[in-house]
């Protein structure tokens, strides 16, 4: 039983450390994408300075990245993984692709949220001689946080999810666990445990996401 514990709680932890720092990632590429998603669109569908071309190539790179199998996208990625952190296997290697996979949802979850915005506050920020970098800092992005905090919290759920698929190919974690430990050496014990931790995890999650998203949408 200790020995169960001792593998449980170490897959726990990396299975959060992938998950919370590939998020972490993942907004950084993705949040500023989704905003540049956003603006660039037609007038009509909340778009400040429109720009059709470099929205439609941009649109069409994420939607590529966001249609590609996970478990492909890491092993054609396992060569970019052994460059920065110097392996293409374990839990630091699994973060770059967790963060390049998720960074195109985020995207999308991003220019959703923003497009949220009521366009009566834009065009009051505007005629106030707003530029476009101040609509985006201080009208768009704080009156989105509601959804974007939603957005945030499906991007984890989606990250625990790919995390447990990395622990096929050696990406350590839960999913690891269960799969190695678990599947191959016939212990349905450890799969079952894996399972139900990777349960609460996702509920932990939504819990914690629906009472931030409901506090600040109480604060607007």
């Amino acid at each position: 039983m200790n020995i169960l514990f001792t593998l449980v709680l170490n897959a726990t932890v990396e299975t959060l450390i992938m998950v919370f720092a590939s998020t972490f990632f993942s907004l950084i590429m993705g949040l500023p994408l989704g905003i540049l998603l956003c603006v660039t669109g037609p007038v009509e569908q909340g778009g400040i300075v429109p720009k059709p071309l470099l929205n439609n190539i941009l649109g069409r790179i994420v939607n590529v990245l966001r249609s590609f199998p996970f478990i492909i996208l890491m092993i054609l990625l396992f060569p970019l993984s052994r460059l920065i952190v110097g392996t293409s296997i374990g839990t630091g290697a699994t973060i770059v692709p967790l963060s390049i996979a998720a960074a195109p949802f985020v995207a999308r979850i991003i220019e959703s949220a923003v497009k949220e915005v009521d366009p009566g506050v834009i065009q009051a920020a505007r005629a106030m001689g707003s530029t476009t970098s101040q609509i985006i800092l201080k009208v768009l992005i704080p009156e989105a946080m509601p959804a974007l905090a939603s957005g945030v919290t499906l991007t984890i759920i989606n990250l625990i999810g790919y995390s447990a698929m990395a622990g096929a190919i050696g990406g350590g974690g839960l999913g690891d666990l269960a799969i190695r430990y678990g599947y191959q050496r016939f212990r349905a014990d450890i799969m079952f445990v894996s399972v139900i931790v990777i349960l609460i995890l996702v509920e932990v999650v939504q819990v914690i996401g629906n009472k931030i998203s409901s506090r600040m949408m109480a604060r607007r």
